[in-house]
């Protein structure tokens, strides 16, 4: 059996006795390393700890052996700083994702229309662990203003466009202040949000997913919008069949 070097070496004491015993310590590392060439390899940990020679040729030039080694201790710091950055990303991203599922299940779950506009206005900020949600109609140019359904935000003409743009899918803003005009009441708690256009067919008008938080940060541009689509694809699909809109 492989001895230890540790387990090798006798307890260092104090005076000549102690020093006596350090050499033979570091003689029986030594020895051990010799026997155990591969020992490096398989504990590759400690290369974190230990300060390799550097060597010259005596006329003033180093060998650049020991800056080649700490530049790789970097680099392998700021591999497993990156890897364990996609690890929190990535368990992140799969909560996202359950979390839009759960949702999806449970606009499925409605029992009727308005109880489907009750639980993507309510139960579904609890699910996304959201401050406001919110679904806006525009009106026709010469209407009344008057909300199609009951949770249902009346737009102004043209609002989806001047939101999102023209063409846009999705609008993600950070650092915002909540427009009363989106989100009603619960326009103070907006900070951050998550603007996404709704087409319910051509003979229908267009309208508006929004989704609040009071984490500035929450929503912020550039960030990946792909649940966030199918939530959208999901609703449209549903308030469709329940008011038997055509494509």
């Amino acid at each position: 059996m492989s001895q230890n070097p540790h387990d090798a070496a006798p307890k260092r004491g104090k005076g000549p006795a102690g020093a006596a015993t350090a050499r033979l310590s570091r003689a029986r590392v030594a020895t051990y390393l010799r026997d155990h060439p591969d020992f490096l390899c398989q504990n590759p940990d400690l290369l974190d700890v230990l300060t390799p020679p550097g060597r010259g040729d005596g006329n003033g030039v180093a060998d650049l052996q020991q800056f080649m080694v700490e530049k790789l201790r970097r680099d392998l710091a700021a591999l497993t700083e990156s890897r364990d950055g996609l690890v929190v990303t990535g368990r992140g991203n799969l909560k996202a994702q359950a979390r839009v599922h759960e949702a999806a299940l449970a606009l499925l779950k409605a029992r009727n229309f308005q109880h489907f506009i009750e639980t993507l206005t309510t139960d579904l900020s609890v699910i996304l662990d959201l401050d406001a949600i919110v679904v806006g109609v525009e009106q026709a140019e010469n209407g009344d203003a008057k909300p199609p359904a009951a949770g249902v935000m009346p737009l102004s003409p043209k609002m989806v466009d001047r939101l999102i743009g023209p063409g846009q899918g999705i609008a993600l803003h950070d650092h915002v202040t909540g427009d009363p005009a989106i989100f009603g009441a619960a326009a103070g708690l907006v900070q951050s949000e998550a603007l996404i256009r709704l087409s319910f067919g051509s003979t229908a008008p267009t309208a508006l997913l929004a989704l609040g938080a009071r984490d500035g940060e929450h929503f912020q541009p550039g960030q990946g919008t792909e649940l966030l689509s199918f939530l959208a694809r999901v609703v449209e699909t549903s308030i469709r069949g329940w008011l038997n809109l055509p494509e």
